[in-house]
Parts: structure tokens; sequence; C-alpha cells
């Protein structure tokens, strides 16, 4: 199984665009979106082409291979106009063993994680920065933003698999990799 982990969209159309030209030149079979997906927050700039409307409408046509968690920007309204569920706060899934603990990371996150066994993933968005962090009980990943990255301007995304988790450029180019095992 491969899954294409994304977070904060924040409504840029050009973003949404490229996360899911890369779900398709990946092959991947799972779209996993850690919320923040079509408002672009009080706190943030507009990101480049603001098109909240277009990000919902592409993100649409993906719905039978979406996996999503609300994050604290995503609203009742985004959750009406989206063919997928957007109200979970957070998601539950086996990896290769492995227990996924998916969120978007304002109320669980590396700070104030959930109950995890060693080897189990702990996977959020929010922060905007990507990162992997090897704990005692856990392991920490997140895919940074593709829109509004705030971590050496990395945008991208994360592939994740039984094998290992790899983050990548919009573009596809690889900038870190772990081997899970």
């Amino acid at each position: 199984m491969k899954l294409l982990v994304a977070s904060d969209l924040h409504g840029s159309a050009p973003s949404c665009e490229a996360v899911l030209n890369a779900f398709a030149r990946e092959q991947a079979d799972v779209l996993v979106l850690l919320g923040d997906l079509l408002y672009h927050g009080p706190r943030n700039p507009l990101p480049e082409g603001y098109d909240p409307k277009r990000c919902y409408e592409r993100l649409n046509a993906f719905s039978g291979r979406v996996l999503c968690v609300r994050g604290n920007c995503d609203a009742a309204i985004d959750a009406a106009v989206l063919d997928f569920p957007l109200s979970a706060e957070s998601l539950l899934f086996q990896l290769g063993g492995r227990t996924v603990f998916a969120t978007h990371g304002d109320l669980w996150n590396e700070e104030h994680p959930p109950r995890l066994l060693p080897g189990d993933i702990l996977l959020t968005g929010h922060f905007h920065i990507s990162a992997c962090t090897e704990h005692p009980s856990f392991v920490y990943m997140n895919p940074g933003s593709p829109a509004l990255p705030k971590d050496e301007g990395h945008r991208g995304y994360l592939l994740l698999t039984e094998e290992e988790a790899v983050w990548k450029e919009l573009s596809g180019t690889v900038y870190r990799r772990y081997r899970l095992g």
C-alpha cells in the first residue's frame, strides 16, 4: 500500500493541483489529507492561486480514494462541499503492522502525543514544517505544506509505505528518507 500524505493546502489551487498530479504520478493507492484544505485562516497570508472552489472541485474527483481529518481552519461549510468526510479529528489505521495515528496537529502533536507503541507513527500537519523524529514510543512525521511552507521552502508531500517514508518536493525531487523497519 502506498499513501500520499499532504496537509495545509489552505485553498491554493496550484498547490492542490500539484498534489493531485503527484498522486497520479506516484501511483499512490490512497490520498491522506491532514486538514486545512480550503480556507487560508486568519493568521496566514493568502496563498498563491487562492481558489477554494477550484480546490474542492478537484479534490472531489478523487473522493473514493481520500482519507481526511479536519484541521483547525476547516469549517462546516468546507465539509458540506466536499464529497468525502471532513469531520474526524483523527484517524487510526494499520500500515505494515504499525498503527498510524493521523491528525491535523493542533490537538495531538509531537509535544502532546496520543498513546502509541514503539514504532507506531504519529502523522500530523498544522505546523507547515516537514519533519521526521524518532521518539521512544513513536515516530513523528509531518509532510509540511505545499501551499505555505515554513521550512527551507519545501513545498511538498510525503509518500508512506510499509518500508519507508519519503518526503518529496512537488516536482518529485526527494529531500528526505526514513526507513521503517
